[in-house]
């Protein structure tokens, strides 16, 4: 580690594995574009030892970090404050430490509109209805920041349990569906969203007909590995408009960098090319 990285503040990604995160790419880029003194480090723990490494993060010397799968319910549970996304969603996947107490937020919920707004502006123009494919921590995120926006979110899950817990916890603008019911679901809808592995390399394909979807509508993925996943390029097929998931994972990591390090980062087309290169 140079002098000026171990100087500075120290941020952090956990997860278990946590060596595939491309998010110390990310805050490097933002580093060194910025002149900043600190680092954004990789740690791999274990599910056994991920309370104890929160509950000692006030301590720690590190100024706060990213958590990723398997442990953003249990960070969720760990952080003493909460801002209103994560006790909307459940899960956490930013931490800092304030007056001695570890505060947690979701960044993938605002990093989620982010991208939109990005790529396809005016898309949140004229809000009606959203289908959210999944229904784990993603679409719990997703399904906040299309709320707010003004969107009606209909949830389809393969277990249309979790579907209907996921709805009860946002309130009568969600409704919870199986995939028996999607071809009907998507013929009003201005919006779809794939918050699930499926089209992820090495997860599967999510194989849908699309066929349904009014000609305006436009079709998303929070997966972006492959960028162009089989769902996204049956959409452009199509002629829908598509917005990738590489945006996400960039946007939602600026809220981050900005508690960490003071400076709040701009997502630019140099970034997305570094983050691209290295996917391959």
């Amino acid at each position: 580690m140079t002098d000026t990285a171990s100087s500075g503040p120290r941020a952090f990604i956990v997860g278990w594995p946590v060596a595939q995160s491309r998010s110390p790419l990310i805050h490097g880029h933002w580093l060194k574009l910025h002149g900043l003194r600190g680092s954004y480090e990789r740690i791999a723990v274990p599910p056994e030892e991920i309370e104890s490494f929160l509950r000692d993060l006030p301590g720690s010397g590190l100024v706060g970090g990213n958590v990723t799968v398997p442990h953003k319910e249990v960070a969720f549970r760990i952080a003493s404050e909460k801002d209103e996304v994560a006790l909307a969603t459940g899960a956490v996947n930013t931490l800092w430490i304030a007056d001695g107490k570890l505060c947690a937020t979701n960044t993938d919920a605002p990093g989620f509109l982010a991208n939109l707004d990005d790529r396809a502006r005016g898309w949140d123009a004229n809000p009606g209805v959203a289908v959210v494919l999944g229904a784990g921590g993603g679409a719990r995120a997703v399904v906040w920041g299309l709320l707010s926006r003004g969107f009606a979110v209909r949830v389809v899950n393969r277990t249309v349990a979790r579907a209907e817990d996921l709805a009860a916890r946002f309130g009568p603008r969600v409704s919870a569906h199986g995939f028996d019911d999607l071809p009907k679901l998507l013929a009003d809808a201005a919006l779809l969203v794939n918050t699930t592995s499926l089209g992820m390399a090495g997860k599967g394909d999510l194989d849908i007909d699309l066929a349904p979807l009014p000609a305006d509508a436009l079709v998303t993925d929070i997966v972006y590995v492959p960028l162009v996943t089989p769902l996204l390029a049956t959409a452009e097929a199509r002629g829908l408009r598509t917005v990738d998931g590489l945006g996400m994972l960039l946007h939602q990591a600026g809220g981050g960098f900005e508690r960490w390090f003071g400076v709040r980062p701009t997502v630019t087309e140099d970034l997305r090319a570094l983050i691209l290169a290295d996917i391959g």
